[in-house]
């Protein structure tokens, strides 16, 4: 059971997931057509700042501190699409928090094409650094991060890898805003094991109970409470 913060209202969502590679997707049966219409959407207040005040704060980057994930959804789409594969805008936001390689995987087995999954995942990453000059940020969460900079540590964990995670950051206007900065492949497990989060934790040297991580994915807030951590689910702008 996740619970959303929808403005003043709490609103339980009761999901059905399976695993795959360790990470909780939508069961086949919940998931929007290969080429259907979205289906269901949830209307959530984007962040709540929390009062409580920490020593270390984890940001996610991409639907977290970037509104990066429009970006990603059209490069999936100009990548897969010659293919003869699709997929709806909530498929893709139920598989926030999968490697690009497993994603194609499934889109492989859901829509019946044969793409390459690592070709295909350079094409996609390169489709999105093409459109990272139009980004902008989630500025509830941007102004957050301004904030307690002042007065905490702070981190990006992301899923993304470096050199993208980088231009993404310097695109939105926070280059050399984080001292710690972890992606997918500086650790052994990414979300939903919290391995990045504990690194992120270890480098500001600061202990995981007091660190408060913000995120978009349901990938994310389980890496977080497998962390020990407090967390803060931001919702789609």
């Amino acid at each position: 059971m996740i619970f959303l913060i929808c403005g003043s209202a709490v609103v339980a969502v009761a999901r059905h997931v399976r695993r795959v590679n360790s990470v909780a997707v939508p069961a086949k049966s919940q998931w929007p057509p290969c080429a259907g219409d979205a289906t269901f959407g949830i209307i959530m207040a984007i962040f709540n700042a929390p009062t409580k005040e920490y020593a270390g704060y984890i940001f996610d980057l991409d639907g977290t501190l970037a509104h990066s994930m429009p970006v990603h959804y059209q490069a999936w789409l100009r990548a897969i699409t010659p293919f003869g594969a699709t997929m709806s805008e909530d498929l893709f936001y139920s598989l926030g928090g999968l490697p690009t390689p497993r994603i194609i995987e499934l889109l492989n087995e859901r829509c019946g094409t044969s793409m390459d999954p690592d070709l295909v995942a350079d094409q996609k990453e390169a489709f999105y650094v093409e459109g990272i000059t139009t980004m902008q940020t989630i500025e509830e969460v941007a102004e957050f991060a301004r904030r307690v900079v002042a007065r905490a540590k702070v981190a990006i964990a992301s899923g993304g890898t470096l050199p993208v995670v980088e231009r993404t950051l310097a695109a939105i206007g926070f280059k050399d805003f984080f001292p710690v900065i972890l992606t997918s492949e500086q650790v052994e497990r990414g979300k939903p094991f919290p391995d990045m989060f504990l690194e992120a934790a270890r480098r500001m040297q600061v202990e995981p109970k007091s660190c408060l991580v913000i995120e978009d994915s349901v990938a994310g807030i389980k890496a977080a409470e497998a962390a020990g951590m407090d967390h803060v689910l931001v919702g789609r702008p």
